[in-house]
């Protein structure tokens, strides 16, 4: 009897392939749902960084939100998969095998089976402004360098956050973005871009305008 066909969601929920030396973008989040703000913000880290790939990790669930009504991890996935054009955009779901919902321990796991890999987070400038109130979020910045990318609306709370504030000496212009995965943490950029008002939290209550990317 012919094996089965293989499932591309489960082939999607391993770790990605990946070589020594490479460098790679990281961007988690729980994409309920995800839109075109995400895809501009991959994009953007994508090529302003110089990335050989960028993992959207689909995550199963944010500890600083309710996890009420979030749909299962596959769908999530599934619909992150349509927003992608560019095959070194690699939509993942590993994290749910580690067993935590936090960023550090995900991040620490990476380095450790990953040593030769330069990792850099990716985040909107609507999670800078709230950076603060991750666990970890110090460790999280001297553990990876971090590009963050512009969000309408967000750019000058991010800029004024406690976080951007707090290692505002560790910034480098993002005219040098490129340098960012070779340089040791911390160390981080913040990216202008082409502006989505697309927001997750505006399509999952059916209204307009929300400036926020959740």
């Amino acid at each position: 009897m012919p094996a089965p066909p293989p499932n591309p969601l489960r082939s999607h929920a391993l770790l990605p392939a990946a070589s020594a030396g490479q460098r790679i973008g990281l961007m988690g989040g729980t994409f309920n749902p995800p839109h075109e703000g995400h895809a501009v913000c991959a994009v953007t880290a994508l090529r302003r960084i110089e990335l050989d790939q960028l993992w959207w990790m689909v995550t199963p669930g944010n500890p600083l939100k309710s996890g009420e009504g979030l749909p299962p991890l596959a769908e999530r996935m599934a619909a992150s998969q349509t927003l992608v054009t560019d095959p070194r955009i690699k939509i993942t779901g590993f994290e749910e095998s580690l067993g935590t919902p936090y960023t550090y321990a995900t991040l620490q796991y990476l380095k450790h089976r990953m040593p030769g890999i330069d990792f850099v987070w990716v985040m909107g400038a609507d999670n800078l402004a709230g950076f603060h109130r991750w666990r970890q979020w110090r460790a999280i910045a001297d553990l990876v360098p971090i590009a963050v990318v512009d969000r309408p609306g967000w750019r000058h709370k991010a800029l004024a956050s406690p976080a951007a504030m707090a290692l505002a000496r560790f910034r480098i212009p993002e005219v040098e973005a490129k340098l960012l995965p070779g340089l040791s943490a911390p160390a981080w950029t913040f990216l202008s871009t082409r502006l989505s008002d697309a927001s997750s939290t505006a399509i999952r209550t059916g209204s307009a305008g929300s400036n926020a990317q959740k």
